[in-house]
This record gives C-alpha cells, structure tokens and sequence, in this order.
C-alpha cells in the first residue's frame, strides 16, 4: 500500500543545481575566465566534496569577493527559477488522495525552506528533513530515513522521487523504491538503482505509481 511519497528539493523541485552552475559559469564569463561546467556536474547531490570553483582564476584573485558575487548571482537566479514541471500537481494529487509527503535533502534547513516558502510550497509537506538534521548527507541513506521517522511510515509503503547519482542512492539505501527525474545539469549520468527512470515529473501521476509499484 503506497502511503508516503519522499521528494529531493535541489534539482527534483527547484532546478536550483543548473541555477548554481550557471552563477559560477556567469561570473567566469565576465571575468574572462575558462569555465570547466562539467567540473561542477561532479560534485551535484554531494554535500561534503571538497571542491574549488575558482581554480582556473589566478593565486592572486581574492576568494572572498569572488564568493561574495557568486552568492548574489546564485541567489537571484535560484530565486527566479520556477517550480518544476509536475512536481505541483503530483503534490497536489498526492495530498487529496490522503498521502504524507516530505523532503528529503542534502541542502540546510535555510536553504529548503526558504525556498519552498516563497513557492507557496512548504506548508504542503507534513516533514522536511535536512542535511543539518543528520550526520551524514548523502549518498548515506540518514536524511531519507529521518524523512521516513518524521513521517512514521515504512520504506515499503513509500516512494522517493531523485535527480542525482548519490540521491537516488541514497534513498536505495534507506529501502526505498527510487522515481528518477534527472535535470539538465544530471541528465547525462546513469541511475542503476532507479526503479522508474522519467524525462520529468510531469510524467508521473498517482494512478501510474499505484499500478507500477502496487
């Protein structure tokens, strides 16, 4: 019996992963400085990899005003993105039809639900778990299984909807069955633990996730 759905926020809801990179590819641009974009799809879904957005700029430029113009640029475009595709309707329908519904992300709790308040989003999720309520991000299974603890329900009776490699394993991990949407930035890696793979989430609807994982 299907009695919970699970979402990831960065990338499933919001594309706020594409937004990120495309501040970083920004201010390269303006700064005249070559932009390796598929050094930034390496670390997306991870919350602890160590990495340096401005390694191709030189010793001298100083980090701190760089990251200073990359959270400006980031927040504005991360702002603007819109919700997406599916994800309103699928929520909705959810929500009628007597399912509990959470998030499951490796991003903090300022992050999330900043964000899904200014869509209109937040009071519709009964539980939002994030990377600042559990030792370990993803792609350790912690945050999905404090989502399945804050909703009370079992992995069994549950769906988790992905974007990324080590969200989609993450929540694997945690026993559950896993509905990957990849985003423009995820698109090109594989998903071997993707019990459904789908080009969005307007492709999903409750009567095909109740047939295919009846």
């Amino acid at each position: 019996m299907l009695r919970a759905l699970i979402f990831d926020f960065d990338g499933l809801i919001v594309d706020t992963e594409t937004s990120a990179i495309d501040a970083w590819a920004c201010l390269h641009e303006e700064d005249n400085v070559p932009f390796r974009r598929a050094h930034m799809h390496a670390i997306i879904g991870h919350a602890d990899t160590p990495h340096d957005p401005w390694i191709h700029y030189a010793a001298d430029v100083s980090r701190a005003a760089l990251e200073t113009r990359y959270r400006r640029a980031a927040r504005e475009m991360t702002l603007a993105a819109p919700v997406l595709p599916g994800v309103r309707k699928l929520i909705d329908t959810a929500r009628a039809a007597g399912l509990r519904l959470a998030v499951a992300s490796n991003s903090s709790h300022a992050h999330v639900d900043h964000h899904l308040a200014h869509r209109g989003l937040l009071a519709l999720f009964d539980h939002v778990a994030c990377r600042d309520d559990v030792a370990h991000g993803k792609p350790e299974p912690d945050v999905y299984l404090a989502a399945l603890r804050g909703l009370g329900v079992d992995a069994s009776e549950t769906i988790a909807f992905e974007d990324s490699v080590p969200g989609h394993e993450a929540a694997y991990r945690a026993g559950l069955r896993v509905v990957v949407a990849p985003n423009p930035s995820t698109a090109h890696f594989k998903f071997p633990h993707a019990a459904w793979q789908v080009p969005s989430l307007a492709d999903v609807s409750l009567p095909a996730l109740q047939a295919r994982f009846a």
